[in-house]
């Protein structure tokens, strides 16, 4: 498996119109959906939320050792955490320092210095 793709039981329940959602190994797993697919949705997203600015991530319970109660189910909701940052990370102003005849050559190439900065730092680090 992928370093950064997280598989999570969630348990789902109905509550009236809406479906509940709880992931028991995540602190603070909780959200809702208008219904079953809608949920998964949400479940996505609040995975990708709780783990997305950690680089070690809570281990799933294994299935057997979930008690279901009556109108309970148990889904999985897989994330993958780096697509997640991509498409949801906020971007931060860093002041970087490179030589000057780089920068030269750069501008004159029409070169987004930090967009290569971007990419050499996911190549480096993997994401």
């Amino acid at each position: 498996m992928k370093k950064d793709m997280v598989i999570y039981p969630a348990i789902f329940s109905q509550d009236g119109d809406y479906t509940l959602v709880h992931i028991p190994d995540l602190q603070g797993g909780f959200t809702q959906g208008n219904d079953p697919l809608d949920a998964v949705t949400m479940a996505e997203d609040l995975i990708g939320n709780l783990l997305e600015d950690q680089s070690e991530y809570p281990q799933p319970s294994n299935p057997e050792d979930i008690k279901l109660e009556a109108g309970e189910s148990l889904v999985y909701i897989s994330v993958d955490l780096a697509a997640f940052r991509i498409k949801y990370s906020k971007t931060v102003r860093k002041n970087v320092t490179i030589p000057e005849y780089l920068n030269e050559i750069a501008k004159e190439q029409k070169i987004n210095v930090s967009q290569v900065l971007t990419e050499a730092l996911r190549t480096k680090l993997g994401v």
